[in-house]
């Protein structure tokens, strides 16, 4: 029970309720980072559990629920503060030489929109039953897997808790002001949540063989994950999912193609 690759799961988990803990005591521009960590561990657990020849059910069912706490329960708890502060950053932000024309709490009924984080932790619980009882998911995923569902809403914290006051561009202000409210933020929350339980196949990240032919589309990922990052720095959490998705859209319309033609 106590092998490596187990306590690396069990690691996991404990970044996840890390995550939390942060977020609960206010401080959201920590909470992401445990998150990192806990993906990292992630990874690892399975590396080394094939490395090792130690897979088993057991290790299995740990995976899921650590994943429950780290990429389902964390993620909601942290995007439910942080809608709940942007109330209060409507407020400060008013401070500051670029201020919207507008809020989008006029009305404090807006004030539950905060809740509609927790459905993250409910999709997740169905993800990740899903993914353990469909044989179709061995090799790649149908639905977003939770872990990169996580870390896309890992950019909105970053970005609420970034400098304001460096800001030279109106249009910068508005548009990371506009990005960080309730209103915007539950209807991303909603889709999100839903592609996790969708029948979208997705490419994953294992290779097989590092050659070229087979992994054309993980080495586009990859590529150009590498020149997004260093220009777009925090944005680019979400920008490198949304490139997930479509490059998973656009090699499934190639694969479908090269079948009817093949047929």
């Amino acid at each position: 029970m106590f092998n490596i690759p187990n306590l690396l799961t069990a690691s996991n988990m404990v970044c996840g309720i890390f995550s939390i803990l942060l977020s609960l005591s206010g401080r959201i521009d920590l909470a992401p980072y445990p998150i990192f960590l806990g993906a990292i561990f992630d990874f690892l657990d399975g590396f080394v559990a094939r490395l090792l020849k130690q897979q088993g059910e057991l290790g299995k069912q740990l995976d899921s629920l650590a994943d429950m706490v780290t990429f389902g329960l964390a993620p909601g708890i942290m995007m439910m503060v942080l809608m709940t502060m942007s109330k209060q950053m409507n407020q400060v932000t008013r401070e500051f030489h670029f201020v919207p024309e507008f809020s989008f709490f006029e009305d404090d009924k807006l004030l539950i929109m905060p809740f509609f984080a927790l459905i993250i932790p409910v999709f997740s619980m169905f993800r990740l039953a899903k993914f353990n009882l469909d044989t179709r998911q061995s090799e790649s995923f149908i639905g977003v897997p939770t872990p990169a569902n996580t870390i896309f809403f890992c950019m909105f914290p970053l970005i609420f808790v970034q400098d304001w006051s460096e800001i030279s561009n109106q249009f910068q202000y508005n548009f990371r002001w506009i990005f960080c409210q309730p209103l915007i933020l539950a209807p991303i929350i909603v889709v999100m949540s839903i592609l996790l339980v969708s029948e979208i196949p997705l490419f994953s990240l294992k290779f097989k063989h590092f050659k070229w032919k087979g992994n054309e589309i993980r080495f586009i990922f990859l590529i150009t994950c590498s020149l997004i990052i260093p220009l777009t720095l925090y944005w680019s959490l979400g920008i490198i999912v949304i490139l997930y998705l479509v490059l998973s859209i656009f090699d499934n319309f190639l694969k479908r193609k090269k079948h009817e033609i093949q047929s």
